[in-house]
């Protein structure tokens, strides 16, 4: 599993903001866009979250790669959500890499 160390560079890690700023128009496309996918990953999330209970109810133990999804997930959210909330101008992936 991902160590915290990890996960705060990930999350808090050098980003490089966009050299021009966008219109609203523009961003309000992108916040659209971005609106749905959100809402994709939080089905994906409680899919994974319903799987991994199965997983740790029968093997008592959790799936490692299950877990690290389920990280990665969780900072893909984080930083759409910083986008969404214009704490960032730094797109989510697919715009930008996916760390």
């Amino acid at each position: 599993m991902a160590e915290p160390e990890d996960i705060n560079g990930r999350l808090h890690g050098e980003q490089f903001e966009p050299e021009q700023k966008e219109s609203l128009l523009t961003r309000l496309i992108y916040m659209l866009l971005i609106a749905v996918m959100i809402s994709v990953a939080q089905t994906v999330l409680a899919t994974a979250t319903v799987l991994q209970f199965i997983i740790l109810a029968v093997t008592k133990e959790p799936n490692p790669r299950l877990a690290d999804f389920g990280t990665d997930l969780g900072i893909w959210i984080a930083k759409a959500a910083r986008y969404q909330m214009v704490a960032s101008n730094v797109k989510p992936w697919p715009w930008t890499e996916l760390d």
